[in-house]
């Protein structure tokens, strides 16, 4: 796929979760998204190491910081913002393309809005600053990569 420039990923979410086969809406009120991916580690360190401390890496965590423009009429806004107000899950795609090209690669998780703060700039549209981060569910997160047809 070669370099890709922010404006060609994409943001999805889908109300009902990622099981089965989910029906995403593209999050077109969205501005900038970062999703952040890390381990946790431990500690393998041995008198057998050279004096040098190892680690490997434990469990990965994610979590989705997006500012979406603050529009009560969206479909997307009104489903965040319930899923923050309710504390239920909502399935969140994260592309670096069109969720239907093949190619398109990210992650897919059912999440929990964990952050829905309001931005009211002087000159500016009102927008929400969401974190999102995978929450229990029976659908583990996924690496998905769209396949050619």
């Amino acid at each position: 796929m070669g370099v890709k420039i922010g404006l060609e990923a994409k943001l999805y979410y889908c109300a009902a979760g990622i099981g089965g086969t989910p029906t995403w809406t593209e999050i077109t009120s969205v501005k900038d998204v970062t999703l952040n991916q890390s381990k946790g580690e431990a500690d393998v360190s041995t008198r057998g190491g050279g004096g040098w401390k190892a680690t490997i890496g434990t469990l990965k965590e994610a979590a989705i910081e997006f500012e979406l423009v603050a529009d009560e009429d969206n479909a997307a806004y009104t489903a965040l913002q319930d899923a923050y107000i309710n504390n239920t899950s909502v399935g969140l795609a994260v592309m670096n393309g069109p969720i239907a090209t093949a190619g398109s690669k990210g992650l897919w998780a059912d999440c929990a809005i964990l952050k829905f703060d309001r931005k009211e700039p002087l000159e500016q549209a009102i927008t929400i600053s969401v974190t999102a981060k995978p929450t229990w569910s029976t659908n583990p997160p996924q690496r998905k990569v769209i396949a050619g047809s």
